[in-house]
């Protein structure tokens, strides 16, 4: 009690993000039972009758179903393959660069993307790849044909994912220049004794100087692969792309809010759950065997 009272102002602060975590994390969680039981809306928030495995079986043996999954894992692995080593070379390059003006003034453009309304990226990537925009004006100018990119399904998962990289990339390189912070100069001057140049350095002292933070981070967007975000995908897709467009969220939006189907879609978001639980497990476990760091 005494330390509670010493350090209340710290307690508060942890207090917040806490009370923030149990009400909208995990007390929710106790909604997940409708995923076994019958909802309907207006009735008991735990359903009205025990069910089992049935809306699992219901997803399972949905074609539906299984071409959304594809589509959010294919878009979740090429966004993991591009969005993630790309701000680390960001890292790497910034660290390079001496003029401190000219650094920040790119630190600052590379950021601005993240900052910015789903709803403006969104309007600025319809806008850019419409019949008139300024990719398609480009390209007639060089004398090609116009694509109506957004009417296509296999320009949907390229186009999300080039602008998820223009999004993040500045913003997830932060981390990265933290961590090169914390290098020991010695560890430098070490090398440059040894004869090192500049690309020796980067590849003995800096790369396993922040190795601990690169494993952290990519154990953690693995477990991430099929979060892929709703709002952007929600306001780019139409019918004509679903194809290659619909992910998990937009299809438990669609199913779950829309037809009022919340057991059915509970079930999918367990389902979900429990592939980024083991994607999680699995990637740590592996981190741990071959690079001997891990989450735990």
């Amino acid at each position: 009690m005494k330390s509670i009272k010493k350090y209340w102002q710290l307690y508060l602060i942890v207090a917040i993000p806490t009370v923030y975590l149990l009400v909208f994390r995990y007390i929710p969680m106790i909604g997940n039972v409708i995923a076994f039981r019958t909802y309907l809306p207006g009735g008991s928030v735990f359903g009205q009758e025990w069910v089992g495995l049935r809306y699992f079986q219901m997803f399972i043996g949905d074609a539906t179903f299984w071409q959304v999954f594809l589509n959010t894992l294919s878009i979740g692995i090429w966004t993991l393959i591009f969005t993630f080593p790309l701000p680390i070379i960001f890292a790497l390059l910034l660290n390079e660069v001496k003029n401190k003006i000219f650094k920040k003034f790119i630190q600052t453009a590379s950021y601005l993307p993240y900052f910015l309304s789903i709803v403006i990226i969104a309007g600025m990537i319809l806008d850019f790849t419409s019949s008139n925009g300024f990719i398609n004006n480009a390209i007639h100018f060089f004398g090609g044909s116009r694509i109506l990119f957004m009417q296509d399904p296999k320009w949907f998962q390229p186009i999300y994912v080039i602008s998820q990289v223009w999004q993040t990339l500045g913003w997830g390189s932060i981390l990265y220049l933290a961590a090169l912070t914390n290098i020991d100069d010695t560890l430098y001057e070490s090398a440059k004794m040894d004869g090192a140049n500049r690309w020796q350095q980067m590849l003995h002292v800096t790369l396993p100087g922040i190795l601990p933070t690169i494993i952290t981070m990519l154990v953690l967007n693995v477990g991430s692969i099929l979060g892929v975000g709703f709002e952007k995908v929600l306001l780019l897709q139409n019918p004509l792309v679903y194809s290659t467009g619909d992910v998990v969220s937009t299809y438990l939006y669609r199913v779950g809010i829309l037809s009022s189907n919340f057991s059915y879609a509970t079930a999918i978001g367990i389902f979900e759950a429990i592939i980024g639980l083991v994607l999680v497990l699995g990637s740590n476990r592996i981190s741990a065997k071959i690079t001997k760091t891990s989450l735990w």
